[in-house]
């Protein structure tokens, strides 16, 4: 059910450097990410950091309350008021160290859009994830979880990330290295491969049908599976550089739906997610999905659309 922490590890060689926030280079541009590579590379962090629980942090537990509260399909999924605090009590527990906290301050200033979908994909994933694993709420504790997935992101430039127009092939390649990036960066400051956040960090683009990225694995990983179908879903639903009008529910459901079909998506995960969607709230097991697709993408969206060639 879950991935050790060189499952889907191959041998790869990136274009560019990992790097750390202060520009501290971890992999230099060529060079080959290897958990041989990964392990020296632990062995060189002398440094000591310091545990800080999440929502005592900054504006923290203020901004994930504002973010799912001022999202309006987020309404039924944390429309409760007691749900909403009973999801805020589990995360009470969530430790983040200083480097990894000053990377979410990083986001806040210079990428507000990064920072608010951290928070989402971190609140949703947390809910599907107690509604799916009976020991998650004391697993907390111990896997020093948090909203890291897209950490690697800080080794991509901005102008990229928060680019209106569509990418082109070479920035859709570049774009492709933070789940690696963060893999190497949360390995290296946690000094372990085997922490979730890492592993989560490297997977959330995988699928099970292969198709994925970077290591092409068949994913079979559930918490990994857990934040991908909510990092899918708050995507869709909410406004980004590369498009402003965002998905319908019934529509970013339906796509959702497509990718469990075609086997991309844990069919059981993304149950979940359209149950925790109805008022009702039915057991996830026993939430039925329609097959009929009626829905349709917003105008104006450039996710996923490269240019064929690079603009000079």
């Amino acid at each position: 059910m879950y991935s050790g922490p060189n499952v889907g590890m191959s041998n790869l060689r990136i274009k560019y450097p990992i790097h750390t926030l202060d520009n501290q280079i971890l992999i230099p541009a060529g060079g080959e990410v290897s958990a041989g590579k990964i392990d020296d590379l632990i062995s060189t962090n002398r440094n000591t950091y310091d545990s800080i629980p999440l929502l005592s942090y900054k504006s923290v537990q203020k901004d994930i309350i504002k973010v799912i509260k001022s999202a309006p399909l987020y309404n039924v999924i944390f429309g409760d008021d007691k749900q909403l605090a009973s999801l805020m009590n589990h995360l009470e527990s969530v430790t983040l160290i200083s480097p990894l906290l000053d990377i979410l301050d990083y986001f806040k200033e210079h990428d507000f859009y990064t920072y608010r979908h951290h928070l989402s994909v971190f609140a949703l994933s947390t809910l599907i994830a107690t509604e799916m694993i009976d020991d998650y709420t004391d697993r907390l504790k111990d896997v020093e979880s948090g909203p890291t997935h897209d950490f690697g992101k800080i080794c991509i430039p901005l102008d990229i990330l928060r680019k209106q127009t569509p990418l082109t092939e070479k920035e859709y390649n570049r774009l492709k290295d933070h789940p690696m990036a963060g893999y190497v960066l949360l390995s290296y400051y946690y000094k372990d491969t085997n922490k979730i956040a890492p592993i989560v960090a490297r997977d959330h683009h995988e699928r099970m049908d292969g198709s994925g990225y970077p290591s092409g694995i068949n994913l079979d990983n559930r918490l990994a599976e857990i934040t991908i179908v909510s990092d899918i879903y708050d995507a869709l639903i909410s406004q980004r550089p590369y498009r402003h009008i965002s998905f319908d529910n019934r529509t970013a459901c339906e796509e959702i739906t497509k990718m469990a079909e075609e086997n991309k998506l844990h069919w059981e995960v993304v149950q979940c997610m359209i149950a925790l969607n109805r008022k009702e709230r039915p057991h996830f097991a026993e939430c039925s999905i329609s097959n009929v697709k009626r829905g349709s993408p917003p105008p104006l969206n450039n996710y996923g659309i490269t240019l064929k060639r690079d603009v000079k």
